[in-house]
């Protein structure tokens, strides 16, 4: 196994679960540009061929995070993974009184088992300089009480879950990403208005003025991916939403 340089995706492999969208989508974008060969994870095929022809070529894998075998079989081809950036899982939001609470907890089997299921896959393919990024969110450190209670779970789970497998698999690095509000198809599941409504009235609140850009999320897993000495860390890039 041909060990690379942890400053450098150049000839790297980079494995995005979420990647035909959204953060995941700008991520590979944006590794890509720096050399790196490309796989996407997703569950629609369509979407997954539309990324990969905007990323300007990558391999594709459909599979669910939810879905432990659809995860495993996405590895039964790789021989090597130096970076597994883990963005998918939808957006499970309501109130506990008013909501199944099976419903609600498929956030954190997309997040938190999800994840686990794909280290698991992963992990014997990923060498020592090489690093895996974790999605959490703002939610960790400031929850609301819109109906968003085991959203902030999953945020809080994955991080502590993090820095426990960043201890497990050393040298390997394990870090998690936490963005705030960023215009992404991810508030899709709130319906036009509901989406439009929610962004708007982040935008009015935060100090910088404005919801996030894919774009700026992913400059940031970038980091996580190439600077070797950061570890076990949770990197926040919400516009300062942890302190309105």
């Amino acid at each position: 196994m041909t060990i690379l340089s942890p400053t450098s995706l150049h000839d790297s492999h980079v494995v995005v679960f979420g990647g035909s969208s959204g953060i995941g989508l700008a991520t590979a974008i944006a590794a890509k540009a720096k050399g790196a060969n490309i796989t996407i994870v997703g569950r629609t095929l369509e979407k997954l061929q539309s990324a990969a022809d905007s990323i300007g070529g990558a391999q594709t894998a459909m599979a669910d995070l939810a879905s432990r075998q659809s995860i495993e079989a996405v590895f039964d081809s790789i021989s090597r993974v130096d970076h597994l950036v883990i963005t998918g899982g939808g957006v499970h939001a309501g109130k506990l009184a008013d909501s199944d609470p099976g419903r609600l907890l498929t956030e954190v089997n997309e997040h938190i088992a999800g994840s686990l299921y794909a280290v698991k896959a992963a992990i014997s393919r990923i060498p020592p300089t090489g690093s895996i990024v974790l999605m959490g969110g703002q939610l960790s450190d400031r929850p609301s009480g819109n109906g968003t209670s085991v959203m902030a779970l999953a945020c809080r789970g994955i991080e502590a879950l993090a820095r426990s497998l960043a201890l497990e698999f050393k040298p390997i690095r394990v870090n998690v990403i936490s963005p705030g509000f960023v215009d992404t198809p991810l508030y899709d599941a709130f319906g036009k208005e509901g989406r439009a409504a929610l962004l708007a009235q982040a935008a009015d609140v935060l100090p910088v003025g404005r919801i996030g850009r894919p774009d700026e999320i992913a400059d940031a897993i970038i980091f996580l991916l190439t600077n070797g000495y950061m570890n076990c860390e949770v990197l926040h890039i919400d516009g300062g939403g942890r302190f309105v």
